[in-house]
């Protein structure tokens, strides 16, 4: 039964399943192939992804929201191009000023 749901980066996801797998006696086949897959994808350290989910939260742009902030951490974008495929099929598009800062602090982040 689903409790309660929020969204979480790969990073985050890596964190609650080793987590799991180290609290667990038995081995949980599952777990263990999850988190495999996940480390091939997460591009960032827990202690930087809590920092770059901070600083873009402190961004103060409306559009960017926890979706969209797990998103950017996951990918980690570089150019604007990759940035608006991220909030491609949204409502509203981001503005170039917006686009810069977010870009911005993800370098300073990686």
């Amino acid at each position: 039964m689903i409790k309660s749901t929020n969204v979480q980066t790969l990073g985050e996801v890596k964190d609650i399943l080793e987590k799991i797998d180290k609290e667990s006696e038995e081995e949980n086949k599952r777990v263990k192939q999850t988190l495999n897959y996940i480390k091939k994808f997460t591009k960032a350290k827990p202690e930087k992804i809590k920092s770059l989910k901070k600083a873009l939260q402190d961004l103060d742009i409306i559009k960017l929201n926890q979706k969209s902030i797990a998103k950017i951490i996951d990918l980690m974008p570089e150019e604007p191009e990759d940035l608006r495929k991220i909030f491609f099929g949204e409502d509203t598009a981001l503005e170039q000023d917006e686009i810069s800062k977010i870009l911005e602090t993800v370098k300073k982040h990686k």
